[in-house]
C-alpha cells in the first residue's frame, strides 16, 4: 500500500506542463509500470509487484505520459459498491515537479465518480497534497481484512506511519463521515476486523 508520493513528488508546477496525457492502461503500460514501482521497492518505499499481479490489476491502473514518456501511475482499487482506494501512486523521477502526482489522483477521483462511489481513500506521506485535492485525514480504525491484505507484506507493518486520507464523493450517502462507519459500511458478516498498529508518540 505504500505509496512512492512524498513532498517532492507533489510540487505544483510553476506553470503548466503541456503534452500531458492521463488514461487508463493496457497491458503494454506493465512494464514501465513494474519498473516504476519495483525500482521504489528495491529501496523500501513501495511494495513489489510481479507481472502476474499486474496483470490481474491492469485494469485499475491510470498512467500518465508526456508524449511518448512514461511518468506515472496510480490505481483506483474497489473494496465495496461504496468505497475504493486510491493506491500504487507512483511518479517518475525526473517529473517530479510536473503536477504528475495531482493528474493522476484527479483521474482516478473522476472515476470514482463515474462508478458512482460514495468515497475514496488513501495512505499516504504528504496529507497537505491530499487536503488540497479535496481529502481529510481520517482516524485508521478498523477496516475489513481485505483492506489490509498488502500491508501484512509490507516491513512497516508493525510500525506503520502512512496517514488515512478520505474524499466523501456522495455526501447524501455517506453516514456523518465517522471512521468507525467506514469499515462497518462495507463488510459482510464474514469479514474479520484488525487493528492497525499506531505509532507511539515519544
Amino acid at each position: 500500500m505504500i505509496s512512492a508520493l512524498y513532498a517532492d513528488s507533489v510540487v505544483e508546477p510553476k506553470s503548466p506542463v503541456a503534452g500531458l496525457t492521463v488514461r487508463k492502461a493496457v497491458m503494454r503500460d506493465i512494464k514501465p509500470i513494474l519498473e516504476l514501482i519495483n525500482g521504489y521497492a528495491a529501496r523500501g518505499i513501495m511494495l513489489p509487484r510481479t507481472e502476474f499481479e499486474l496483470s490481474e490489476a491492469i485494469r485499475d491502473f491510470s498512467v500518465v505520459y508526456h508524449h511518448n514518456r512514461f511518468l506515472g501511475c496510480g490505481a483506483l482499487h474497489f473494496y465495496s459498491p461504496q468505497i475504493a482506494e486510491i493506491r500504487s501512486l507512483a511518479v517518475n523521477q525526473e517529473a517530479k515537479t510536473q503536477g504528475v502526482g495531482r493528474k493522476v489522483v484527479e483521474a482516478l477521483v473522476d472515476e470514482a465518480r463515474l462508478y458512482e462511489l460514495d468515497a475514496v481513500f488513501a495512505f499516504t506521506y504528504v496529507d497537505e497534497f491530499f487536503r488540497k485535492v479535496g481529502f481529510h485525514v481520517v482516524e485508521r480504525g478498523a477496516l475489513p481484512l481485505k483492506a489490509w491484505k498488502d500491508c501484512l507484506r509490507c516491513s512497516k507493518f508493525q510500525s506503520c506511519d502512512e496517514i488515512a486520507v478520505l474524499r466523501v464523493l456522495r455526501p447524501e450517502h455517506w453516514p456523518d463521515g465517522h471512521p468507525e462507519l467506514w469499515g462497518q459500511a462495507m463488510t459482510s458478516p464474514d469479514d474479520h476486523f484488525i487493528q492497525i498498529p499506531i505509532p507511539r508518540k515519544l
